[in-house]
């Protein structure tokens, strides 16, 4: 550690993302999109004017505000854009939970919160999972300083219908009920319709998973005015530029193509669906998943010796390093001929 640190510094855990391998590998590890973005995404990649890059980009951005808006049926008052769901999150932490009280959240989840809490010195209170895996949405209306959960769930995969968490939000109107949507396309029920009827909810979501733009790192919130006019406080009090010119393009382009973007989800859904399949004739319990990824342990085998066992046959997969999830490697669906190189190594692992 280094003496010029501050304190706060020395006693953080930064979050430690999934592997980004130089090799080649099958990368199965890290969830993102098997399928290219939408055809027009690269037609504004080849023909963006390049001499717009020397001005500042609209510090409102508010023309994907706008498409977002529309796809959503809210206003544009109600959308808000940063680099990435991480960042949004970030914002969101600082916003709206560094209160008196705990925030409440699951304690197997986006293992990104606590180290927002910590950062951001803020209490917070974790809350087991159920018998099947599930988050306890009940429990999580007891007092607290806010609550945020993910939905449908990771690592777990499991998502909570609409109207359960409608059932929350009426439990809880005196603090802000963050849901974390970012794998909500692969098979999840939005809350976003929720939002009208409840001003404290706030809904964030990605670009990097249903739309195949991990690379570019776009993300968002919808939420009533006074917590969208909350986020852009702390953003404007941070970086008042925070989404790039062409990146706003992009993102544009990426909402237009609705075609595109059904074909690649129900795609991803079909092999998550048929890999569920063999996982489970290959002796593994697979938990249930509205996500593009599979949470599996094999009932008799090593998860780390598996995982092992994959990367020396090119194939990258998750192990979490925790006493909760140790059992388990988390799968991202990939497309189907890197799902039968999978199934093909692990036949092979579990003779």
């Amino acid at each position: 550690m280094s003496k010029f640190w501050s304190p706060e510094v020395r006693e953080l855990t930064p979050y430690v993302p999934g592997e980004q391998p130089r090799e080649r590998l099958v990368k199965l590890n890290t969830n993102e999109n098997p399928y290219p973005p939408a055809p027009a995404v690269e037609r504004v990649l080849r023909e963006f004017p390049a001499d717009h890059l020397r001005l500042y980009p609209d510090p409102e951005s508010r023309a994907l505000r706008e498409a977002l808006a529309r796809e959503q049926g809210l206003e544009v008052e109600q959308v808000f854009v940063g680099n990435g769901s991480d960042e949004v999150l970030a914002l969101a932490f600082q916003a709206f939970f560094r209160q008196s009280r705990p925030l409440l959240m699951p304690a197997i989840s986006y293992s990104f919160y606590p180290v927002y809490c910590r950062l951001y010195d803020i209490r917070y209170r974790t809350l087991a999972l159920d018998d099947h895996w599930q988050v306890p949405l009940a429990a999580l209306a007891a007092d607290s300083g806010g609550v945020v959960f993910a939905n449908p769930n990771a690592p777990t995969g499991h998502g909570h219908p609409r109207a359960a968490i409608a059932r929350l939000l009426e439990q809880v109107g005196d603090r802000v009920v963050l849901v974390d949507e970012a794998y909500v396309d692969f098979g999840g029920e939005s809350a976003v319709p929720l939002i009208e009827a409840h001003p404290n909810l706030l809904v964030i979501g990605t670009f990097s998973k249903s739309r195949s733009l991990a690379g570019l790192r776009l993300g968002y919130a919808f939420g009533s005015r006074e917590l969208i006019e909350g986020l852009e406080r702390v953003k404007d009090s941070f970086n008042s530029y925070p989404i790039d010119s062409l990146a706003s393009a992009v993102g544009i382009a990426a909402l237009a193509d609705r075609e595109h973007f059904e074909a690649c989800r129900e795609r991803v859904i079909a092999t998550r669906e048929r890999t569920r399949r063999q996982l489970d004739g290959l002796g593994f319990e697979v938990l249930p998943s509205q996500t593009n990824f599979l949470l599996a342990r094999h009932r008799r085998l090593d998860a780390g010796e598996m995982f092992g066992g994959l990367r020396e046959r090119g194939i990258l997969v998750r192990h979490f390093n925790s006493e909760a999830l140790r059992d388990f490697l988390r799968i991202s669906v990939g497309t189907d001929d890197e799902m039968d190189s999978l199934i093909e190594a692990l036949e092979t692992l579990c003779r």
